[in-house]
């Protein structure tokens, strides 16, 4: 079985490298399937989940935009946040999700509208991340 070499890397360093079979992402075109040999190309990437098949197991990443950058022997996904599912902090997730939706919620004009739904955008990725986990 072939495979691609899968960088997934932050300002805090990589988060996780491996060699793949598939890499699938959503991008802000749509939901994107990458093989070994894929044609170059450059996508900035959607709040999601990343989802990487290997030896019949799919690992998930979760990530909070960014880039992901394809190469014919490798992916390199840049994103400003992005944990492995095993990693994310569940209560973590669930308090950054209810804070968001109390924002939004308070309706008060100081509140930035977009931030809050970003913020509880991320929060909802983790979460769904955490629970597919195992």
């Amino acid at each position: 079985m072939k495979t691609i070499k899968v960088s997934v890397v932050t300002p805090d360093g990589p988060v996780y490298e491996a060699d793949v079979e598939m890499v699938s992402a959503k991008a802000q075109s749509g939901e994107l399937g990458i093989l070994p040999g894929h044609i170059p190309m450059v996508a900035p990437l959607q709040i999601g989940a990343v989802r990487l098949k290997k030896g019949g197991n799919t690992e998930l990443v979760a990530v909070s935009g960014g880039f992901l950058e394809v190469r014919p022997d490798q992916v390199t996904i840049l994103a400003q946040a992005a944990e492995k599912a095993e990693d994310i902090d569940v209560e973590r997730a669930k308090a950054a999700k209810e804070r968001a939706e109390r924002r939004l919620q308070s309706k008060q004009e100081d509140i930035d509208l977009r931030r809050a739904e970003l913020a509880l955008q991320r929060a909802i990725n983790r979460l769904n991340v955490a629970g597919k986990r195992g």
